[in-house]
């Protein structure tokens, strides 16, 4: 099972690619802008998904999202930078 760490994941490319993770048994970490459009595109994901507010341009969000990611599932291992 992998750990994937999607930016820009609340709507289009990014969405996709945390559906289709989730769909295979992975573990996702979502971030965006607007976290509850990520939270609202997968309302049943349960434990395998983690969302984190992330703006990619703000250094500080984005180690918090990351920290966060390390802390619940200890690794990541697959990275979609696909925000901006």
């Amino acid at each position: 099972m992998s750990v994937w760490f999607v930016t820009g994941a609340s709507k289009g490319f990014g969405a996709q690619i945390v559906r289709e993770a989730l769909s295979r048994g992975e573990q996702a970490v979502a971030t965006a802008r607007n976290p509850q459009a990520v939270h609202d595109a997968f309302p049943n994901a349960g434990d395998a998904l983690l969302v984190a507010p992330l703006d990619v341009a703000d250094q500080a969000q984005a180690r918090t999202a990351v920290d966060a990611a390390v802390e619940r599932f200890g690794r990541i291992e697959v990275l979609v930078n696909n925000a901006g």
